[in-house]
This record gives structure tokens, sequence and C-alpha cells, in this order.
């Protein structure tokens, strides 16, 4: 057994044809999804020899190996590209390459049938893959593994440009200047949900206040997913009546808003909020916020009764 072994994945390199083989032969304590990973580097290796052994061995690895190998986003693109040509139709591949961000859009749509319905989850939990690639909507779309939900919000981003009162509507209430309000206006008339998707992903905080307004459920959920979100504008999104219950019911299920304490307090306020999500909300309030819910007379009477009730049970504790 040879004595070399991997300390750090991105530093070993087998380089002399010993190492290579080694590799191959599965002489090396390297773990599973490390051992394919090499592997499929070296199937473009220059020499012949290193190449077909490293085809071969490949051939015989299980699919779970390369499965874990594709969670790396730093995963090599020879993985990439021999997981695509030949592991598709594995269960779980075409999965791992929807997950990973590193594998281009444009290459996993001809894999799109091979998508289970986790898979297709992933990519509708990253609307950026759809910027990435706009063919990638109608792949997935005929992929039998998609579910009724899945469906029709892969339809939504089949859908066309805003109406112009549609727009003017959004753009009102966000832009009282009426030069800038108008730049806005022309900048989004005529995109299609497509283009107004990359919009959320990537414009400014003016654009997401606009667009987690825009009737399509697709664009508002990327407003949500967006990297350059920050907590102080879901905080106001929280507290929006003006918004539809599908988009503060989405940011009471992301996780990462709920550490914000601001942001479960203007959802448990906000008479739009579902009640389902208010009651599961409101117990975390502290004393004072619990106080000022009871006697809020916009949310439900079953919402304001509930923190009464909670309300004296802690006074009682208390005392």
């Amino acid at each position: 057994m040879s004595t070399l072994t991997l300390t750090q994945r991105s530093l070993f390199k087998p380089e002399t044809l010993e190492e290579k083989m080694a590799v191959c032969d599965g002489e090396l304590s390297l773990p599973p999804q490390d051992r394919v990973e090499a592997l499929a580097i070296l199937t473009a290796d220059p020499n012949p020899s290193v190449a077909e052994r490293a085809q071969s061995v490949l051939l015989g690895q299980p699919s779970d190996f390369f499965i874990k190998a594709l969670e790396r986003a730093d995963s090599d693109p020879l993985l990439f590209r021999y997981c695509e040509q030949n592991l598709a139709t594995r269960p779980g591949i075409a999965d791992g390459l929807a997950k990973n961000v590193g594998f281009p859009a444009a290459r996993l749509t001809p894999l799109a049938a091979h998508l289970t319905t986790a898979g297709v989850q992933a990519l509708l939990d990253n609307l950026e893959r759809f910027c990435e690639d706009p063919t990638l909507v109608e792949a997935v779309m005929r992929s039998s593994a998609a579910s009724a939900e899945q469906r029709i919000l892969l339809d939504e981003m089949k859908k066309g440009a805003l109406s112009l009162a549609e727009i003017e509507e959004a753009v009102a209430e966000i832009e009282p200047d009426p030069a800038r309000r108008e730049t806005l206006m022309q900048r989004v008339a005529h995109m299609s949900v497509g283009q107004r998707l990359g919009l959320a992903m990537k414009g400014a905080r003016t654009e997401r206040l606009m667009l987690i307004r825009d009737p399509n459920r697709m664009v508002q959920r990327a407003v949500l997913q967006s990297p350059k979100l920050t907590d102080s504008e879901v905080e106001g999104f929280a507290g929006m009546t003006n918004l539809s219950k599908e988009v503060l019911r989405a940011i009471s299920c992301m996780r990462i808003f709920m550490k914000n304490y601001t942001i479960a307090k203007n959802l448990v306020n906000n008479p739009k909020t579902p009640l389902d999500v208010s009651l599961h909300l409101f117990p975390r309030l502290t004393a004072t916020d619990l106080v000022k819910l009871t006697t809020n007379k916009n949310i439900p009477e079953t919402l304001r009764s509930a923190a009464a009730k909670l309300h004296r049970k802690r006074k009682m504790g208390d005392e």
C-alpha cells in the first residue's frame, strides 16, 4: 500500500505515472468521492494507458460516490464532463449536476429528462439557473418527474411581459420622482418573465422593491433568492399589506429570514399574513410586543385572543 495520503483534496495532483496508476489501482488512502473525481480527471490524461485504465475503473464505481463528489462547489470540470457524458441516466446524477451551481445550465438542459422531482425542486430553489439558459424551462417542463405544483410554477415562467397598467401600479408606489419613475417603467416594459427573473436576482434595491409586487410568483421568489437582498428589505416586505399572501408565506418558510426577530414580528402584525403562519410565529414575541399585538385591531380576532391568552399565562408564570 502506498504511503501517499490526501490531506487536502485540492493539493493532491498525481503527476508521475506511478502516482496516477496508484489512483487507478486504489493504492492511495482517498475518500471514495475524491477517488472518483481523480479518476475522472485521469480519463483525460495524455497517456493512453492511464486514461484507459481510469475509464475502466470508473465503470465499476457506485453512483453514490459520484453524487457525493458533485455536492462540492469546486468540483473539477472533468468530473462534470464524465458524469454528463457517461452517467446521466443513473438515478441521482442529473440531480447532482442540477444542484451544483458550478455546472453550466446550458449543459444541464439536455439532461433535464433524467431529473427527479427533487432535482426539479433544486432548480426552483435556485432560479438563477433558469436565468442562465431560458431553454431550460421548456426542457424541465417536458420532464415526467415534475410534480403538478412544480409544473404550475414552471408554467408561470413562460408567461409574457407585464401590462402597462401593472407596471404603472407597481412603480407609482415605490418611486415618487417622475423622471426616475419613467426610467424604471421603460426598463421593465416588454421584459419577459425570464428577464424579470434576472433583474430580480441581480438588480438594485428599487427594482427588487418593484418586482416583489410582480404578479408572477416566480419573479417574487427570485427577489427573495437574490444574493443582494438585505435583512432591512425583508423587514420592510414582512410589514407590507399590499403583498400577496404567497410572498409573506414564502418569507416565513425561509429559515435565514426567520432568524431575524423584526421580520417575524412584522409578519405577525401584518393582517395579510396567513393565520397559520401568524399563529406559529407569535409566541416568539417579547412581552412588550405581545401586549401590543393584543390591541392590534387589524389582525384576526383568533390571533388577538391567542396573544391575550399567552400574555396572561406568562404573567401567571412570573408571579
